[in-house]
């Protein structure tokens, strides 16, 4: 019997594959506990739609991103920091005072988990922030370190 699996099934296949087992286990296993439902025309039109569906909105949030990116590429964000006299920063720049700076000055609202800070800035200059927006874009932000003095 071919079947439609609604999750992920060990050892048998992953969400919205369709797989071949025995009757028995079909009946006793996988529609007893609504795991999947038989592979009728009507399931299987259902699915494709399902996935068609899915496609359409992945590439829209993709577009969305890239937009998101090219805007990000051309803005830049002011953050101040005490510093002595050697351009050495009393403490570190991190990537929430670089979330709410962007809020306040650009009105993007970015997640600073997305930012990809290797380290806290400690020192004053201009730096390249990357921000993962996206599993296939990723955006630069210009974040000028400056003194709060």
């Amino acid at each position: 019997m071919k079947v439609i699996l609604f999750e992920d099934v060990k050892s048998l296949g992953k969400k919205d594959e369709i797989v071949d087992v025995s009757d028995g286990y079909a009946k006793n296993f996988i529609l007893k506990k609504k795991l999947g439902a038989e592979a009728t025309p009507k399931a299987l039109n259902d699915l494709k739609l399902k996935k068609q569906n899915e496609e359409k909105v992945a590439a829209e949030k993709l577009e969305e991103a890239k937009e998101f990116a090219a805007k990000i590429a051309e803005s830049s964000v002011e953050v101040h920091i005490k510093a002595g006299a050697d351009g050495k920063a009393f403490g570190a720049v991190s990537s929430k005072e670089i979330q709410v700076a962007a809020k306040e000055q650009l009105g993007f609202d970015i997640d600073k988990k997305k930012m990809v800070l290797k380290d806290h800035i400690k020192s004053l200059g201009t730096y390249m922030v990357p921000i993962k927006l996206h599993p296939k874009v990723t955006a630069e932000l210009k974040v000028i370190v400056k003194d709060k003095g």
